[in-house]
């Protein structure tokens, strides 16, 4: 039984993954990149615990995931960035984007 909900959570991670390379191939847009590849490390990493029988703390398959979270991480960060940066230039401003400098304006004009 074990070996059966270990295969199902493996399809599903590596589906949750072809789905975001769709959405990638559609928007073109890295987010999407980043979390299908972490999502395929997650189905990777639930093979080899279910395939080669490890426990779940080996290093080996510890390290999977961290990339894979780390994948994630990285992608929202990113994904963050870019839509405060476009915001910021919509809004007229002619310098690049710094949280600093907003700040700093705003002290002044109170």
């Amino acid at each position: 039984m074990i070996e059966f909900a270990t295969g199902l959570t493996t399809m599903g991670f590596a589906a949750a993954g072809l789905f975001f390379l769709r959405f990638w191939n559609r928007t073109n847009d890295v987010f999407f990149a980043f979390f299908a590849a972490a999502f395929w490390l997650f189905a990777i990493n639930q093979a080899a615990v279910g395939m080669l029988r490890l426990r779940e703390d080996t290093s080996f398959v510890y390290l999977l995931r961290l990339i894979g979270f780390t994948l994630i991480i990285v992608a929202i960060f990113s994904k963050n960035r870019v839509v405060a940066r476009d915001q910021h230039m919509k809004s007229g401003h002619r310098r690049p984007f710094s949280v600093w400098s907003d700040k700093r304006r705003e002290s002044r004009n109170r």
